[in-house]
């Protein structure tokens, strides 16, 4: 069966880039920042993202753009041996986080529809403090969201790479991007938000730790889906015309942009009515609410932002489920509508504990988390960088030759950051790599 692909190059830009923003940029990166000296962060997270980030991604694009198959398929034609073992671990990735991704990406539906409907238009972050714990507590109503949200993305999915997921992430990233800078505009010119803007753009370089390295390296790894087989997914959907590098740049420099202008919505806004920055992901839920409920017309503003959300969950949940369904698809045969409707009821079924464990389930522990919480952390501290460590030696040091050829679309392309690259597989990007994943454990 000959191999989809996509059908334009801004298609894949934006689908690819869709991939990877989403609500580790919006929720995440924000209060990541307060908590690690604003700019100080900033400057680490991209010093991160545009050395080893865009590595990483390039030799994902490049190991599936040669392959033509998913993560496990394409690894085994090219060398086989131990390395689709590596596909393995990013297909478990995706499945992880895809079941724990969707619960989340459910509450913010629930809100969408809460702000709406004027029910967090208080302004007493007790309240909506109460109100967030009794829903995700709830053991009925989060799990009905859940399933919603599985649902969107099995429908989207389902549809194929052009007509499915190019076709939606055409429309739904840019109508991301609008939202974002409504708000953007709307919280800087807020009385107050000055301060904020100062916050989040000096740098305290004293709240830099090993630590932060560590929450850098996970944000970025988790933020640009790597080390999960997306993007080695997405590159076996690509002409051999493509221009990998550029493709690369200008899907990092997406994401970025995303990961800053969210923290333009929300640092000044939280500055502006005195609430903590450093509220953790409670900054959403709680603490936004409340900001909204103190501006005028707050609820067009509330609707806007969880509206906001649920585009960026979205765009990445689909790129997870199409690196299940590629790998069904082509290692065993199955129809791609039957395969999105069965993965994505396995991956809502996977999801239920991560839900009860914040309410009635919340005694039962792992290794001394939630399961929720557990989840979260094996795969984004230990699936993701082992994932991209494996990935960076394996182009690094096995198909380099070959990894450079793609680069170069076989030399129709210029390459000038060739040798930066290869130095940075074969030995940057590995040391840095292990040497926090060592210092996370």
């Amino acid at each position: 069966m000959k191999r989809a692909h996509w059908g334009s190059r801004i298609g894949f830009i934006l689908a690819t880039a869709g991939s990877a923003v989403g609500l580790g940029n919006v929720w995440k990166f924000p209060y990541m920042a307060a908590q690690n000296g604003g700019a100080a962060f900033l400057l680490v997270y991209v010093a991160i993202v545009f050395t080893i980030g865009i590595s990483v991604m390039l030799a994902e694009f490049a190991i599936g753009r040669a392959g033509e198959r998913n993560p496990v398929g394409a690894l085994r034609r090219l060398k086989g041996g131990p390395w689709p073992v590596v596909g393995y671990m990013g297909i478990a990735a995706a499945f992880i986080i895809l079941s724990f991704y969707s619960v989340v990406a459910g509450w913010t539906i629930a809100y969408a529809f809460k702000a709406a409907a004027g029910v967090l238009a208080t302004s007493d972050p007790e309240v909506l403090g109460a109100m967030f714990n009794d829903f995700s507590g709830n053991p009925a109503q989060p799990i009905l969201y859940h399933l919603l949200f599985m649902a969107l993305t099995v429908g989207v999915v389902a549809g194929g790479i052009h007509g499915g997921i190019e076709r939606s992430c055409t429309i739904l990233l840019p109508l991301l991007l609008l939202i974002l800078v409504v708000l953007a505009v709307r919280s800087l010119t807020l009385p107050g938000a000055m301060e904020g803007l100062r916050f989040y753009l000096q740098p305290d370089f004293s709240k830099v730790s090993a630590e932060t390295f560590n929450g850098a390296l996970a944000q970025a790894f988790f933020s640009l889906s790597l080390g999960m087989g997306v993007m080695i997914t997405y590159g076996s959907y690509l002409s051999h015309r493509e221009n990998l590098p550029r493709s690369a740049m200008w899907v990092t420099a997406c994401d970025l942009l995303v990961a800053l202008m969210a923290g333009l919505v929300i640092l000044p806004a939280v500055f502006a009515f005195s609430f903590d920055p450093q509220a953790g992901p409670g900054l959403v839920f709680i603490t936004l609410p409340a900001v909204f409920a103190q501006m005028p017309a707050g609820v067009v503003f509330a609707v806007l932002f969880f509206v906001l959300l649920v585009i960026a969950a979205l765009t990445s949940s689909v790129s997870l489920l199409e690196v299940l369904v590629a790998y069904f698809v082509d290692q065993w045969g199955w129809r791609r509508k039957s395969a999105a409707v069965a993965l994505g009821f396995i991956a809502f079924a996977l999801g239920i504990p991560s839900s009860l464990s914040l309410g009635i389930w919340s005694n039962f522990q792992i290794a001394g988390r939630s399961i929720f919480d557990f989840l979260d952390y094996i795969s984004s501290n230990l699936l993701l960088p082992l994932g991209g460590l494996a990935i960076t030696l394996f182009v690094g040091w096995v198909i380099l030759p070959q990894a450079m050829r793609e680069a170069t679309s076989e030399g129709a392309h210029p390459f000038p950051l060739a040798g930066i690259w290869r130095v940075i597989c074969r030995y940057v990007a590995p040391i840095a790599i292990a040497w926090i994943l060592l210092s996370g454990l």
